[in-house]
This record gives structure tokens, sequence and C-alpha cells, in this order.
């Protein structure tokens, strides 16, 4: 290198051809945040909305001086404003509506859904169910999103909740509704737009049913799968799915389909059938429910189409 190179300040450090220079390793985050964001920007922007229904609850709260317990009448006006939030969000994302809502017992019953690539189906459901009928429906959820800080107030107020086999009998003996998607996260990341259902040998919430002595709906979301789209189902992220348990599979989506929550006739309570049986009867509902409602293989195309269709209002 002349001294006239050295001079114009072009001499660089050896780790500069190493690192890439210190701006370009001072980029790196970013660059990590960027392909995170590709590769799961819906469940970010569904974690997003979450924080923001957090904040409501936490102002609301603050200003209100409300108490602990979210079942105090007064939390209703907050529970309204998020209720409002989540429809709104929902008709302008997918048209939302839920088909079926008589079909509901006034009573308890426990309530089984397919699991698409993202659950904001059952946000909307839950929060609709409660503008229309005033009832909060508790929703089982996966363990590993309790572990995100900042939305346990959240979760209180929309009765999201992640209990035992003898909570879940519990709530059900005190006239709750109880919403629970057998499949889990391995049908969240193993299913794709035939809809089939994963559940393998699952049969708990057919004996927590059995034991609380309520029926069960069964319910299915048409498009859900065109929505939200996993596309991660791979052999090394399903080895590492089996390892963790909690993995989500990487996803796209947001498009704006219809989206309809559809609700069967209850399977009424029968003191002699075994949980084997009424699961197994559960997902011949839920089944049916989809060969009505939904066409397979689904198309992305065909469910953005559905929403200039006129359709009798079911809500």
């Amino acid at each position: 290198m002349t001294a006239e190179s050295r001079d114009n300040g072009l001499e660089q450090d050896p780790t500069h051809y190493i690192l890439g220079g210190y701006p370009d390793v001072m980029m790196y985050p970013f660059i990590m945040l960027g392909i995170l964001i590709i590769l799961y920007y819906p469940a970010l922007v569904s974690i997003l909305t979450m924080y923001f229904g957090s904040t409501i609850c936490a102002i609301c709260r603050k200003i209100g001086n409300l108490p602990e317990d979210t079942d105090n009448k007064l939390w209703d006006e907050t529970k309204r404003i998020l209720t409002t939030g989540a429809y709104v969000l929902g008709k302008i994302l997918h048209g939302y509506e839920i088909c079926g809502i008589e079909n509901l017992p006034k009573g308890p019953a426990v309530l089984v859904y397919y699991h698409g690539a993202l659950a904001m189906d059952q946000c909307f459901f839950m929060f609709t169910l409660y503008r229309i009928t005033g009832r909060f429906c508790f929703s089982v959820m996966g363990h590993f999103l309790f572990h995100l800080p900042g939305l346990k107030q959240l979760f209180r107020v929309s009765r999201c909740i992640h209990p035992t086999r003898e909570e879940c009998v519990t709530l059900l003996e005190k006239g709750h509704l109880l919403a629970v998607a057998p499949g889990g996260i391995r049908e969240q990341n193993y299913g794709d737009n035939t809809y089939k259902l994963i559940w393998r040998q699952r049969k708990g919430f057919a004996q927590v049913a059995i034991d609380a002595k309520v029926p069960i709906v069964p319910m299915f979301t048409q498009n859900i799968r065109e929505g939200y789209v996993i596309y991660g189902n791979i052999r090394p992220m399903q080895w590492l799915y089996e390892k963790t348990r909690t993995l989500v599979f990487p996803m796209y989506g947001l498009f704006p389909v219809k989206i309809r929550t559809h609700i069967g006739q209850p399977i009424p309570y029968d003191p002699n059938i075994t949980a084997a049986e009424l699961a197994e009867k559960t997902k011949i509902a839920i089944e049916a429910l989809r060969d009505k409602h939904q066409k397979i293989p689904g198309s992305i195309v065909r469910a953005l189409g559905e929403r200039f269709e006129m359709h009798r209002k079911h809500e």
C-alpha cells in the first residue's frame, strides 16, 4: 500500500475483512429482526395486538381504579372496549361472522374447534360471542403464551387460561363455556389446506365433558387456513417441535379472506360413553362441519372472492 493510500485513510484493519467492518456488525441484530419479521409477521401482529389490548386494560384499571377481580361489574366497560376493537378488526380483516350461534346451550359446554395456522378465529369468536350474548367463554391456550411478559391482565379479562383437567371440570360445574382445540400447536404446525384433524389420541377434553356431565359443541372456522398459512412444515422443523413442544413454524398470511365460524349441534352428555368414543364422535362432527362448509383443498383466491358473496346474517 502506498503512502498516498495511507494518507487518504484507505488502509483498513484486517478485522474489517473478517467481520465486515464495525458498522456491519452493529447491523446484525437488525438483520436478524428483519428475518424474524419475515418468517413470523402474522404471529407478531397478533402479539402486538395482544399488547395493545393489555395496554387498554392497564389504562382502564389505572383511570377507573378497578379491582383485581376481573369478574367485577366495574370491568364491564373495559370488556366492551376490547370487544368493540376485536369486532372492528375482525370485520376489517376477514368480514368475520358466527353461523349457528343458536346451537350454543344456555348452560355450560365444552366448545371444541379446529386449530388453524394462527388462532385468530378463536379471538374473534370469544369477543363476538360476548358482544352478542354477554357471555365470555374460557379459552384454553398454549402454556408458552403465559411466559410473555405484560399480558397477564389481558388474559384474566378475556378468560384465556392454561388449566388442569380438574380446573376445567370446576369451571364447567359453575356454568361456564370452555373452548379447547385438541390438536393444539401440533395441528397448527402440521395442518394444511386439506383441513385434516391432527389429534392423535387426545381425549382429555372428552373426559372433562363426561366428568362435568356437559355437552360438547363442535366448531369449525371456514377459510382459516387461507387467511394464515404455515410454510415451515419440513423434517428439521418437525424434529425441533417434537423436542421442544413449543416451536411455532414460520407462517405468512393476514390475507383478507372471508372467515366464518360454524357452530354445530351439541353432542349431549351420555353416561354410557367412554372418553375415547366421545372424542371420536366429536372428531366426526367437526369433519362433518368441515365437509359441509369448506371446499377442499382450500384456495386463497376463492376465499378472497367469498368476501364479496351475499350471505345470510347469522349473528
